[in-house]
């Protein structure tokens, strides 16, 4: 019996690995021995060794030996094995999710994956039978609520660094160059990653510091993992900053907001509430008294005055 149980171990070891052979680049043992640490499987490097000797024999896997550590890929003429095979609905919901969770993602993370891309990506190829599937990206896509912006040049290794020490609680140390073009050595502890419109921040504290502070990555010239972790601070939270208006230059004070705007104007708010408590009154001559409890903030000064003349009657109350 402990035999039996031993060769199913041995092949679902197999199976993992194989899984994880990319095909345009290189991996080496000790890449996805760190692969398998991450997904809960924990087997020493020797018998990762032996298993990957033994499946470059019996597979179409390159093994690169002419320096160590040895590098393994599928040969590109290779029907790279998947198990299990993807449905066209899983290749499709992988296409999309490659699209647009690339920035969300470590880098490492996005290349143990790649195998799992390449083969939806191959199953909504031309040469596949999953004709709806691969017509539906082009017909789904989102839009641009403001004037649509190139996103600024974010250096890879900078992205890759930022995304590892977030992933692992590691302190960072950042070559940074600000809007002014001051330019400063911090050490920072990562807190989150967020995207606005084109662009994406590092929200971080300062050593030294408990406040936090938004980092535009493409800013950011050069950064270093520390060997150091910290604990994630219990009093922070990513969406609580996102919703005390912290992207929108604001501090957090929320305020009763009331305004009367054009019908036109306002119409889409009545559709799309500006909070769940948001109170409605429709005037004689049309126009709407719209008053509702919103955090104060640069951003929401910028969209009263997007109104231009169609907005009157402005009032904040703490």
């Amino acid at each position: 019996m402990a035999k039996r149980s031993d060769t199913l171990e041995t092949a679902l070891l197999a199976v993992e690995l194989l899984r994880r052979i990319p095909r345009g680049r290189k991996v080496t043992v000790n890449e996805l021995h760190r692969q398998l640490e991450e997904a809960g499987i924990y087997r020493d490097l020797r018998t990762i060794q032996r298993q990957m000797k033994m499946l470059s024999e019996h597979f179409e896997i390159e093994c690169d030996d002419r320096s160590k550590p040895y590098g393994y890929r599928w040969l590109d003429r290779a029907r790279v094995l998947a198990v299990p095979t993807l449905t066209p609905q899983e290749s499709l919901l992988l296409q999309l999710a490659e699209d647009h969770l690339k920035h969300f993602l470590p880098p490492r993370l996005m290349k143990s994956m790649e195998g799992f891309f390449h083969q939806a990506r191959r199953n909504l190829g031309p040469d596949g039978d999953a004709r709806l599937e691969r017509e539906w990206p082009s017909k789904v896509r989102v839009v641009a609520t403001s004037q649509p912006l190139l996103p600024p040049r974010i250096e890879p290794e900078v992205f890759e660094v930022v995304s590892d020490a977030l992933f692992a609680n590691r302190w960072l140390y950042l070559d940074y160059q600000n809007a002014s073009g001051w330019r400063s050595t911090v050490d920072v502890m990562p807190l989150g990653l967020v995207q606005q419109g084109p662009r994406l921040y590092l929200v971080c504290r300062y050593r030294g510091f408990d406040n936090e502070r938004n980092l535009a990555l493409h800013r950011i010239i050069s950064a270093r993992m520390s060997t150091l972790a910290f604990e994630r601070p219990k009093d922070f939270d990513l969406k609580q900053y996102d919703d005390d208006g912290r992207f929108g230059f604001g501090d957090g004070e929320k305020v009763r907001l009331s305004f009367h705007i054009t019908h036109d104007a306002g119409q889409h708010l009545i559709e799309s509430p500006l909070s769940v408590d948001q109170k409605v009154v429709r005037h004689r001559d049309g126009s709407l008294g719209i008053t509702a409890s919103v955090v104060d903030s640069a951003m929401l000064e910028w969209w009263l005055r997007g109104f231009g003349d169609a907005i009157w009657d402005i009032q904040r109350r703490c």
